[in-house]
């Protein structure tokens, strides 16, 4: 197997970018960038700390990342695993990447930039759901923000139903994690235990 080890050999495997894909490249938010946040209810976040990399997915309804200026986002950390993969690394490298998802388009926006973990009360209670807040929100300072090409959507046609699976072609979540070995539960048990965390700890 033939590996690269330097950039000019990696460089020289791909053509050059066209113009139009270094120009696109903005250092803040334009108009089209904060409409296509506003209709996003879904991103991945990336984050990279001690330990390595991480993406993990946030979601909510439309809008749920607000946008406080060209240059600033606020992203709410709803109830989860509590493992806090990634607001640790962030405390320990800022450096993010955001990749924002609007089920039906097949394009993508990518924004770059440097996070920070935030606790103030006012800013958390721009997001209530039955009367809850989320526990702390990240405050992301864009750095660099483009709109990404639609060719991985459209090859994985993830928005239409040429790829959908059953459900029943996996096993249960609970099923899974039984055979990896993280719980002695009973699969009775612990699937009891998921339901309950969605049916009443989803904010």
């Amino acid at each position: 197997m033939s590996t690269i080890a330097t950039l000019d050999e990696l460089r020289g495997c791909y053509p050059q970018p066209l113009e139009r894909s270094l120009r696109k490249s903005l250092p803040k938010l334009d108009a089209h960038m904060r409409r296509f946040i506003g209709l996003s209810p879904f991103l991945c976040l990336g984050t990279s700390g001690t330990g390595g990399a991480d993406v993990t997915p946030r979601g909510d309804s439309p809008g749920f990342v607000h946008v406080l200026d060209d240059q600033t986002l606020l992203i709410p950390d709803w109830p989860g695993n509590n493992r806090l993969d990634s607001l640790t690394n962030v405390v320990t490298n800022a450096n993010v990447g955001l990749l924002f998802l609007i089920p039906g388009v097949n394009e993508t926006l990518r924004v770059n930039g440097v996070a920070e973990v935030i606790m103030e009360p006012a800013l958390l209670e721009r997001w209530t759901v039955n009367g809850k807040h989320p526990r702390s929100a990240m405050r992301v300072t864009v750095r660099e923000a483009y709109l990404h090409c639609a060719k991985a959507l459209m090859r994985s046609k993830l928005w239409n139903d040429d790829y959908r699976v059953e459900r029943t072609e996996l096993p249960t979540y609970a099923q899974m994690l039984k055979d990896q070995g993280v719980t002695t539960q009973s699969i009775e048990e612990l699937q009891a235990s998921i339901d309950d965390s969605y049916a009443t700890r989803l904010y």
